[in-house]
Formats: C-alpha cells, structure tokens, sequence
C-alpha cells in the first residue's frame, strides 16, 4: 500500500516548481512534463519572449532570469516561491580546446553551468526546510564523468554540479529534502544543433556512435526522469547521479 498522502505515480499535483533554462530544449519539456502533471511551474529564461510563449501554451508563468546574478535569483524566488520543486537546468557550452579558451570564458561558463546552481539552491532551502519537503534536481553532463574534448570547462563545472548536489544532499535529508542530479548524454536541443552546425556530420556520427543505443535522445526523455524524481515515488533516492544517455561511456 502507499505512504498516506501519496500521490498516484508521477503525478505533481499540488507543488510548485521552478525550471532555469525553462523556454527551450530540455527545460521547455521539463516544464511541460510538470505541467502535465498538475504542478504550478515558473519558467526561468534570459528569452522571456520564448518563454512567454511557452508559458501560455502550457499553463505556466514566465520570468527573465539571468542565473548569474545570484541577487536577481534571490529576488525571483522570493517573489514567485515557495517551491517545493527547483531544477537547475540553464547551461551553456563553448566547444574549444582548453589552450584556445580565456580567462573570461572560464568565468562565463563556470557562472552559468555552476555557480546559478549555488544561487538557485541557496534562495530555495531556507522555506523547503520549514516546510519540510523538497526536490531538488540538477542537470549536469555525461560529460562531467568521461570528460569532454573541446569542453574541458564545461565538463569541469558539471562535475562541480554532482558533487555539489552530494553534498546538499547529505546535509538536507534530515529535512525531507532530497538532491539528485540527471546526466545526459547527447540529447536533441538547440545547443547540440548549434555544435552540429558548427563542426558538421562528423560531430553527430561522433555523438551517436558513443551511445550504445546508437542514437540521439530526446529532451522528453530527460524530463521523464525529472518528472520521477519530483515525485512521491522518488522519496527514497538522494545523492544519486541517473544518466540517461543511452548507454554512453559503455563501450560497443
């Protein structure tokens, strides 16, 4: 039998939730996967005109965000939240080797792929743990566990992203709270577009080929998993890193 309060499996109904990243990609089918599933969703962007349209199609509301400005974030939470629900979505990827990046690249990417990670976390947990319930989910990389070629930042600060997410977790669960981070692989958003667009048919062989399921997946299939940690049924899982990347790093 289920826990008293437990809701039917998947089901959000009830919660509020914040999505960074939330206009397109995989932010824009997590938001409407909780959508879906009966939750009030804010969607966090810089294009608050995608957005904007995102929101009224799905039932949301939408707010321009920039993640790495942690007073901005503060200010957004405290005027939308309560959330019960926060996935930290926005990212950002410069494809260069190490030697060809600056200073200013580093602090750009570790801003946005990390340090909106600490912002948003830390605007949320102070009212999730007087409430005594919270999810918190991150998007990091499979790329922050096999390491990048031309994305040595970007690998470094989603690697940050899982220890970051360990860490919180062991110092919230006694505040029913739990920190989970997804690490997908190579999924079809308009950040992958843009890398296939610049390096060509080579890039995308290179991206399936790493996969055993020889394939690219879908931002829906990422959301699914979000979804599954938002919910009720995920009570028992902290501190875990899920990939869902279709079995890359594997081997053929």
């Amino acid at each position: 039998m289920p826990a008293a309060g437990t809701r039917p499996f998947g089901r959000l109904d009830g919660r509020s939730a914040f999505v960074s990243g939330g206009a397109k990609g995989i932010g824009a089918a997590i938001a409407r996967s909780f959508t879906e599933a009966g939750a009030r969703v804010v969607i966090a962007d810089l294009d608050i005109e995608t957005a904007t349209v995102l929101a009224a199609q799905i039932g949301a509301t939408a707010v321009r965000l920039d993640v790495s400005d942690a007073g901005m974030v503060q200010a957004i939470m405290s005027q939308h939240g309560p959330f019960d629900i926060v996935v930290n979505n926005a990212g950002v990827d410069q494809h260069a080797f190490f030697t060809e990046t600056t200073p200013e690249d580093w602090a750009r990417l570790l801003a946005v792929n990390l340090v909106s990670v600490f912002a948003c976390t830390h605007a949320v947990l102070p009212s999730m743990q007087a409430a005594g319930f919270g999810r918190i989910i991150n998007i990091t990389s499979e790329a922050a566990r096999l390491g990048s070629k031309g994305g040595a930042v970007y690998s470094a600060a989603k690697g940050g992203v899982i220890a970051f997410t360990k860490s919180i977790a062991r110092e919230n669960a006694r505040f029913g709270i739990t920190a989970n981070s997804i690490a997908p692989g190579p999924i079809r958003t308009p950040m992958l577009e843009a890398a296939v667009a610049k390096g060509g048919d080579k890039i995308l062989h290179a991206m399936t080929d790493a996969t055993l399921l020889q394939r690219l997946g879908e931002p829906e299939e990422i959301a699914a998993a979000v979804r599954f940690l938002a919910s009720d049924q995920a009570a028992y899982i902290t501190g875990e890193t899920i990939g869902v990347s279709g079995g890359m790093g594997l081997g053929g």
